[in-house]
This record gives C-alpha cells, structure tokens and sequence, in this order.
C-alpha cells in the first residue's frame, strides 16, 4: 500500500466529513467515492474532455510509420 495519513472525521449535518491532506490532493472539483469492503476509495473523474485527457496521460515515445502515399483514393459512393 501508497502512504497514510491519519485523519480526523467530523459530521457536518447529515454528511460525515473528512479533511484531504494537501499531499493527497485530487485535480479537479469533483471526485468519485466508492466502498471496497472496509474501504473507502476516492478516485479523481475521469477528464471531461480530450484536451484535458490529453493533459493528463505519458508522452509517446514511439514513432508513427510513415504514411504510404500510394495508397489508393476512397472510392466515392451514394448514399
């Protein structure tokens, strides 16, 4: 297992409330919690658009093949 942190839980009405670590901190405004067993896991969402999901994953480091220019055209069809 990662790092621990021992935290303190609060109520705050209705809700049960625990305080994140900053050296815990998600990106972004929201998250999703969900109960493994005896567990709590919270996970960060997943990005809402290309660009941020592009953001977020490793560089490639692979090279594209080069493109065969004589590949032929599509062929045009009706509809």
């Amino acid at each position: 297992m990662g790092a621990e942190r021992h935290v303190k839980l609060f109520r705050h009405g209705q809700h049960h409330v625990v305080l994140i670590p900053v050296e815990f901190e998600l990106p972004g405004e929201d998250a999703i919690m969900s109960k493994e067993s005896d567990r709590l896991v919270i996970q960060p969402t997943k990005a809402s658009n290309l660009l941020e999901w592009l953001m977020t994953i490793e560089p490639w480091d692979e090279e594209f093949p080069d493109i065969d220019e004589k590949d032929p055209l599509p062929r045009e069809f009706d509809l």
